[in-house]
């Protein structure tokens, strides 16, 4: 869908890196600009062989260029480069573009119909827009985090960095808006992705319910404070996931294991003085973790189990799909659009790969 659409990709770590990830399964010939050192993710983390496995996961698809951007020389090389693309992305400190002459206001004056995204995460002005900061600082900042409690109501620090993809997808948005855009009018745009703004969209019913009732857990059927929605353990200490919200779902459910009399409590809360909260959460205990997926294939009551991470490439689900495979440079790669047939697959590039190739083709 994006063949012919050349990307100038200046983002590291993930969160740039991500996104032009899947911009080029997409299609797009994405060029990944690196400091003589190269990603910093190249060196982040567990390492397989002598590269992070973060930047491994994220970079498939791509062709490298190292550019020194202190240089003169290679100021001008990125110029030219710029001249050639359609999308420039990048994720620097702001300022920093500006600082190295490839700001917004430079570059297009040689590429006045580039479409140009930046991504911070604080957006390119304010107060806080030059501080240090990561995921954990976002999601705190923004609200998220405080929707991930444990039971005593402590923040729970989660595994996976939502805000950094999130900000990806919303780069991606921004990119692709400003292609339709640019087909329409033949204009360039600029975009400024702030990663904890993004976050701060997400939560749209929480700020509405809270000024109107002062809750701020948002929409309580949907909290974990039913008994038809919520997370249960299983007899051998694994979770399932209840989301029997419609009366059908929980008719089913109750139903199935002979429980009518349970069929008026769909909504009655997960409270430890409710006793058909405990008469449920000993039925899921009276069974074990497996015994419940395969109920949960039967029974048409909107239950899922929680995988772990290891699981999911054996899962008939992912491997109809083939979401998780098996590379041909030998690592497991993730498909970001699982419902596209990829080409040919290139590997992760190599730091600088691709210079000579890609020199020759804008000196031309």
């Amino acid at each position: 869908m994006l063949k012919g659409i050349k990307v100038i990709d200046f983002t590291n770590y993930l969160p740039g890196p991500f996104a032009t990830l899947r911009l080029a399964e997409l299609g797009a010939e994405i060029i990944k600009v690196e400091a003589p050192e190269g990603d910093p993710a190249r060196n982040t983390g567990v390492l397989k062989g002598d590269t992070g496995l973060v930047f491994l996961a994220n970079n498939r698809q791509k062709r490298s260029i190292t550019l020194n951007l202190k240089e003169k020389e290679d100021v001008e090389t990125a110029v030219n480069l710029i001249a050639h693309a359609d999308v420039l992305i990048e994720s620097f400190r702001p300022g920093v573009m500006e600082k190295l002459g490839l700001g917004y206001e430079t570059v297009k004056l040689v590429k006045p119909d580039i479409i140009y995204c930046s991504i911070s995460g604080y957006g390119q002005t304010g107060p806080l827009s030059k501080i240090g900061n990561h995921d954990i600082n976002y999601m705190a900042l923004s609200g998220v985090l405080a929707q991930l409690k444990d039971q005593q109501g402590r923040p729970i620090h989660p595994s996976i960095t939502l805000a950094d993809y999130f900000g990806g997808f919303a780069a991606n948005e921004r990119i692709l808006a400003g292609l339709v855009q640019k087909l329409m009018t033949g204009q360039g745009s600029y975009h400024s992705i702030s990663i904890t703004d993004q976050l701060v969209s997400l939560l749209g019913n929480h700020v509405l319910i809270e000024k109107e009732t002062g809750e701020g857990a948002g929409i309580n059927v949907l909290n974990g404070s039913i008994i038809s929605y919520a997370i249960y353990e299983t007899k051998d200490q694994r979770f399932m996931s209840l989301g029997a919200l419609e009366p059908k779902f929980w008719k089913n459910f109750c139903l199935a294991h002979g429980r009518e009399e349970w069929l008026d409590a769909h909504f009655s809360k997960t409270d430890i003085s409710n006793s058909l909260f405990l008469a449920v959460t000993d039925l899921f205990k009276s069974k074990t973790f497996y015994e419940w997926i395969e109920f949960s294939q039967t029974v048409d009551c909107c239950m899922a189990p929680v995988l772990e991470v290891g699981e999911l490439s054996e899962n008939s689900y992912f491997k109809e799909k083939e979401l998780i495979f098996a590379s041909s440079w030998g690592d497991y790669q993730v498909k970001m659009h699982s419902d596209l047939k990829l080409p040919l697959i290139a590997p992760p590039p190599k730091k600088g790969e691709h210079q000579a190739e890609i020199l020759n083709s804008i000196w031309i």
